[in-house]
């Protein structure tokens, strides 16, 4: 199994929303969403665009075998007095779960840094919410500290491997 994490460019924008739909309709019970009149998702496209013109931010595609697994997106944290990347938004399809990627991707991105992550999931989540709970526990992180973000106080959010001061 050969598992690549690549960087794209804003000519790839229109993939990663296309892959983006299917990332919304897992999580639209959870998240109350519904599709609009076009049958998809609603994308906001500026703040997707992002992801190719602000420092820190990376939208990357998953290849497992040269196809597409799915996509992370990396932003900076937004989180007040928070220094640190997010791992934002990890999609794979189903096709490719319980392969131990999503786990080797956290290993690759956010263990091999040398500087702190914020990871945030929702408590309904069915799949997110084991996954980083087994990571937490599991995963060698130099620091796990529970967050309380008042901008999205729904979500679980966590630091991982804050330098002591």
């Amino acid at each position: 199994m050969s598992l690549q994490l690549i960087a794209t460019t804003a000519e790839q924008l229109p993939l990663i929303r296309n892959l983006y739909q299917f990332y919304a309709y897992e999580s639209s019970d959870w998240e109350q969403e519904d599709v609009e009149v076009d049958g998809r998702f609603y994308v906001h496209d500026p703040y997707l665009a992002l992801y190719w013109q602000r420092p820190d931010w990376s939208a990357q595609l998953i290849l497992l075998d040269g196809f597409i697994a799915g996509f992370l997106l990396i932003e900076r944290s937004e989180i007040a007095g928070v220094e640190a990347l997010e791992f934002a938004d990890l999609f794979l399809l189903k096709k490719y779960r319980r392969q131990g990627i999503g786990r080797a991707l956290v290993e690759q991105v956010i263990l091999a840094s040398q500087q702190p992550w914020v990871v945030s999931f929702y408590p309904q989540d069915p799949l997110a919410v084991p996954f980083w709970q087994t990571l937490l526990r599991e995963l060698p992180f130099r620091s796990v500290r529970q967050l309380a973000d008042p901008d999205e106080p729904e979500l679980l959010t966590y630091l991982l491997n804050q330098r002591p001061h």
